[in-house]
């Protein structure tokens, strides 16, 4: 069995400096592990420019079936109790700055240390009071130790789900047959939709559903959909990751628990191949599972994931990134990302059958041997072998 030897940042934490900047909220959108990747870089944004950290703004998303803040989903309390000596963290600001709505600034092209020094810290020390949404494309290996330790602090030990979604994750956890594999499966109509992809053989109410969420996003024709689709730009059907998962020899009556979001599609395609197959709203009460919303149902997908025997994802998304890596943190290793792209460039040269699973087989053994997890590698000082 191999072992890692692994050493936090975190325990690296300068003193924090006695008068602070200003105060920072930052606005969150999108799905939960979107906004906590976003909050958790805003943490450390927060003690990069010396500032006090506003508890975050959950944008409300109609299209998530989500209402729910910051609060409903982790526990206040024990996030600032945690964050104690790495940033400091109010749930409340000052009548002086309460009173007034903050200084939006644009942070979509901010990369690393010197852009938020330069371009975000003038504005902080001007207006006092600031909102921000991190860039995507962060550089945290540009951050000095210290902010570095308040971002690994923030997005490893000090954000735990309310003791309400504990408790519903805690009681999933028991319910589900033993052992078993946390599935996170992805073909909802707005991913399908963004990915451009064009598929065959979909009933007509998925195509209605696609259609719908479109917009303004056609469909690739030709050969540059054939591109885009060689590239695993495209996400695997129920029907695909099943014959996937067969092709790794993963016996068909094994347990599974479905993460996924409302709206999946084709599901059939999946469960007529594995039939011992779990979801929250099997398992919880229908008066709980009506009372969830997106956040706090994803929260408990993202529990019952870490907590899984094994974890199997069809995409590398911001869910799948974030389990992978608390996994290898606690020492489970047991995770895997189906390859998309393996999977279209063999169909598209026509390998069917059983040269085709023997094929699959081949790309994932290194990954599904080794298994060692995607944790985020600026968050540690040591990972050897």
């Amino acid at each position: 069995m191999q072992t890692f030897a692994i050493g936090f940042l975190c325990s690296y934490a300068a003193a924090l400096p006695a008068q602070t900047n200003g105060f920072i909220r930052v606005d969150c959108y999108g799905g939960l592990n979107q906004m906590r990747r976003d909050f958790c870089d805003g943490v450390g944004i927060a003690r990069l420019l010396n500032a006090t950290l506003v508890l975050p703004k959950f944008e409300v998303a109609a299209y998530w079936n989500e209402s729910s803040g910051f609060g409903d989903v982790f526990d206040v309390d024990y996030f600032i109790e945690q964050m104690s000596g790495y940033v400091q963290v109010v749930k409340e600001l000052p009548p002086a700055v309460a009173s007034k709505e903050p200084f939006r600034v644009d942070c979509s092209k901010r990369k690393g240390q010197f852009d938020y020094v330069e371009s975000v810290l003038p504005s902080l020390l001007e207006h006092q009071y600031i909102s921000i949404t991190p860039a995507m494309s962060q550089r945290r290996d540009r951050y000095p130790l210290y902010a570095k330790a308040a971002h690994c602090q923030a997005c490893y030990k000090a954000l735990r789900l309310t003791k309400y979604l504990e408790k519903k994750g805690s009681e999933l956890l028991q319910a589900i047959p033993k052992p078993f594999l946390s599935l996170h499966l992805r073909f909802e109509p707005d991913m399908v939709a963004y990915s451009q992809c064009q598929y065959s053989g979909l009933s007509a109410t998925s195509m209605a559903a696609i259609e719908a969420a479109r917009g303004d996003r056609k469909p690739l024709t030709g050969e540059v959909a054939q591109i885009w689709r060689n590239r695993g730009k495209c996400p695997l059907t129920p029907n695909e990751t099943a014959l996937v998962l067969q092709a790794l020899s993963i016996s068909t009556d094994t347990n599974i628990y479905l993460a996924a979001g409302d709206g999946l599609m084709e599901l059939e395609g999946f469960t007529s191949v594995y039939t011992n197959v779990v979801t929250k709203s099997s398992l919880l009460s229908d008066r709980d599972f009506n009372s969830l919303h997106g956040n706090t149902k994803a929260a408990l997908d993202y529990y019952v994931s870490i907590n899984s025997d094994y974890y199997i994802a069809t995409f590398f998304g911001n869910m799948d990134k974030m389990v992978a890596a608390m996994r290898a943190v606690d020492g489970v290793y047991k995770s895997l990302f189906l390859s998309r792209r393996a999977f279209a460039t063999l169909t598209s040269k026509g390998i069917r059958g059983e040269k085709l699973m023997d094929e699959l087989w081949k790309t994932h053994r290194d990954d599904f041997v080794m298994s060692r997890g995607y944790a985020l590698s600026d968050c540690f000082c040591e990972f050897q072998l």
